[in-house]
């Protein structure tokens, strides 16, 4: 297969992940860099391709057949929309956008320039969250009946010390629980309303710490969650699934699927049911472990994002699909700054 020529937007912490995966990914073809700063014009070099500190320039130049946007969120609407009129399709970091009224003029582009614009919500290529879609579609916990969700963790305060990530635009509801969001869609259907309180206790940023959530599924389900960047404790994604070494393993599951007939721990995939078909508290409950073997997310969407480009395959999470994931998690907002439930 001819590989895929693929250039990058944006090449600060997410950026260089991508550029690590494409150097890994036979299928595709790494041909150049752009960043506003040319202080990263070093991090092209590593990667033997030109570095470009205008991005229009790079996409005039190069014409890269797919552009990975890995901007800050606030910069993602223009690049994307100036890739795509330039014949590329693109992989844009999640969320979209930050707005749904940015993320419908890019939805429009994308139909008039018939480029695909795929969404980097990762967590989809990995296997596990794909069993754990096949569980609970399929009827293995019988009727879904609630969904509890949990990213709770203390962001180190360093982290904070670069002023923007004490913004609402980089608070935890933005930045973390869109992922959460997405993952609870994919796996059991579509968020239909929702109820929020948020709070900011421990360090007084504008940003928001800690969210509660009240949520109702299409299918009839219930589900809570709680979000926290100010917490110690082992319960968030990071610590179950051990994605990233900068985060220590804790092992520990951080949701539950909740059904009829059985339940199911996510995400190292723990299925519970009850010995007979009476179902009854008294009977006992087993455990079964249903995990998979492990695989990397980026290269998994790296190597769809190609097969995409060439025709092979259809998105796994197109724009549509990812605005929906970008509407519900800005309902959070709507909902605990008006007290009322939102309806999606």
């Amino acid at each position: 297969m001819t590989s895929v020529r693929l250039a990058l937007i944006g090449a600060g912490r997410i950026g260089v992940r991508h550029l690590e995966t494409i150097a890994q990914v036979e299928e595709a073809d790494l041909v150049a860099v752009a960043d506003a700063s040319p202080t990263v014009k070093g991090i092209a070099e590593r990667y033997g391709v030109t570095f470009y500190d205008n991005y229009k320039a790079m996409l005039a130049e190069v014409k890269p057949d797919g552009v990975i946007v890995a901007t800050p969120t606030e910069l993602h609407l223009a690049p994307a929309l100036a890739a795509l009129e330039n014949g590329a399709h693109v992989l844009i970091e999640k969320p979209i956008t930050g707005t749904l009224g940015e993320a419908q003029i890019l939805i429009e582009k994308s139909r008039a320039t018939q480029r695909e614009v795929l969404v980097g919500h990762h967590r989809r290529y990995y296997p596990f969250v794909h069993k754990a879609r096949e569980i609970v579609r399929s009827g293995g916990l019988g009727q879904l009946v609630a969904v509890n969700g949990q990213w709770t963790l203390r962001k180190a305060d360093s982290y904070f010390d670069q002023v923007w990530r004490q913004k609402r635009e980089a608070g935890p509801i933005l930045i973390n629980l869109i992922h959460e969001f997405d993952c609870l869609r994919y796996v059991c259907g579509e968020i239909t309303s929702l109820s929020a309180e948020l709070a900011s206790t421990v360090r007084g940023h504008e940003k928001e710490e800690t969210a509660a959530i009240i949520l109702r599924f299409e299918n009839g389900a219930l589900g809570t969650f709680l979000l926290s960047d100010s917490a110690a404790s082992p319960w968030a994604w990071e610590f179950g699934f051990h994605e990233n070494p900068e985060f220590p393993p804790a092992h520990q599951n951080a949701s539950r699927f909740v059904g009829d007939s059985a339940s199911l721990e996510f995400p190292n995939l723990k299925l519970w049911r009850h010995d007979d078909t009476a179902r009854g508290w008294n009977t006992p409950l087993r455990s079964e472990d249903k995990s998979c073997t492990p695989e990397d997310a980026y290269i998994n969407q790296c190597k769809h994002f190609c097969r995409v480009i060439q025709g092979e395959e259809a998105p796994r999470i197109t724009a549509e699909d990812a605005t929906r994931s970008l509407q519900a998690t800005l309902a959070v907002f709507d909902a605990a700054e008006s007290g009322q439930r939102i309806t999606l």
